[in-house]
């Protein structure tokens, strides 16, 4: 990455991801977007005990929509789910403890769980992690690439079926704005080269990015989208980037900022008139590369990522389902 494009990003980013950002787009929002009642609607929000997921947990539940709870630690997640009901009123509120790195796992959570509903009207895809020393799980895999792209692949896809049983499906995929500093490299997904914990979660999110981009292309009875929900003053970047944290001290987003965007394409009637596919910042569709990027791929590599992540979805599928 030039110092060229790094500039461009980091003037983008101070002018659009911060809660100044925030401020100045939210003048254009329409505040009859979010005027719903989802009473009878269900949703899944992985990682949502803290932050920008607790956050959306805590809008939609306002709503009346069901809400399930996908979180690491019960705990932490009995917690949230106590203050998500207080907050809102709604006692339709479960917690599921998943652990998205663990891919076997994943596939049988995501069977037993169609199994015993009836349908999902909506997957946000919130849980993710960066992790700063190269780490493998139990399936051979860098951590980051485990969590953020093949979790966030194999839960979609394994709950698609169960999905399309509604009458306006959604998957909603919580990405950053740092994909927009990285291009997808085939040969080293899992950044077995040089590694970085911030720079292999932005390729993840770059990755993140195409996964939607394919799967609206495969499944057009489902709307995806990903969204950026701007530079957030929550746990995960306090943890994992605390230098970055410190440096933007005042002008990071609140939690509740960042989830605007999730909160209104999961409920908003809107949102579903927008293309499938999408990458929002914001309530707005988005360029997914910054002018005169290097970061645009080709087809025959992006044929090949999917070929690959397939690959590793079905080694790693137990068995017996």
């Amino acid at each position: 990455m030039s110092l060229y494009q790094k500039g461009v990003f980091l003037v983008k980013g101070l002018r659009e991801f911060t809660k100044s950002g925030y401020i100045a787009a939210e003048k254009s929002f329409n505040a009859k977007d979010l005027g719903v009642d989802v009473k009878g609607r269900s949703y899944m929000i992985t990682g949502s005990n803290s932050g920008i997921g607790k956050s959306a947990a805590i809008e939609i539940a306002k709503k009346g929509g069901t809400v399930h709870m996908v979180c690491r630690n019960a705990e932490r997640a009995d917690k949230a789910k106590d203050e998500i009901v207080t907050a809102s009123g709604n006692q339709d509120i479960h917690v599921h403890i998943l652990d998205m790195s663990k891919l076997s796992e994943v596939h049988k959570f995501a069977h037993e769980f169609s199994t015993k509903q009836e349908k999902l009207d909506t997957l946000i895809n919130n849980a993710g992690c960066m992790v700063n020393d190269r780490t493998m799980t139990s399936d051979n895999l860098e951590m980051n690439f485990a969590t953020n792209t093949m979790g966030t692949y194999v839960l979609t896809i394994s709950l698609l079926p169960l999905l399309k049983k509604a009458s306006k499906p959604r998957v909603i995929t919580v990405s950053s704005g740092g994909m927009y500093i990285q291009k997808l490299n085939v040969k080293d997904l899992q950044s077995e080269h040089n590694f970085s914990g911030e720079l292999a979660y932005a390729h993840n999110k770059r990755q993140q990015v195409i996964l939607t981009e394919e799967l609206a292309k495969l499944h057009p009875d489902v709307h995806f989208s990903t969204m950026h929900p701007g530079w957030a003053d929550t746990p995960a970047v306090r943890s994992s980037m605390p230098d970055f944290h410190r440096q933007m001290g005042s002008r990071l987003r609140s939690p509740e900022q960042g989830a605007d965007t999730i909160v209104w394409l999961a409920l908003s009637d809107m949102a579903l008139e927008q293309k499938s596919g999408q990458f929002f910042l914001d309530r707005k569709p988005q360029a997914l590369h910054l002018p005169l990027a290097w970061t645009r791929e080709s087809a025959s590599e992006r044929a090949k990522f999917m070929e690959k992540i397939d690959e590793i979805l079905t080694q790693t599928k137990p068995s017996d389902l």
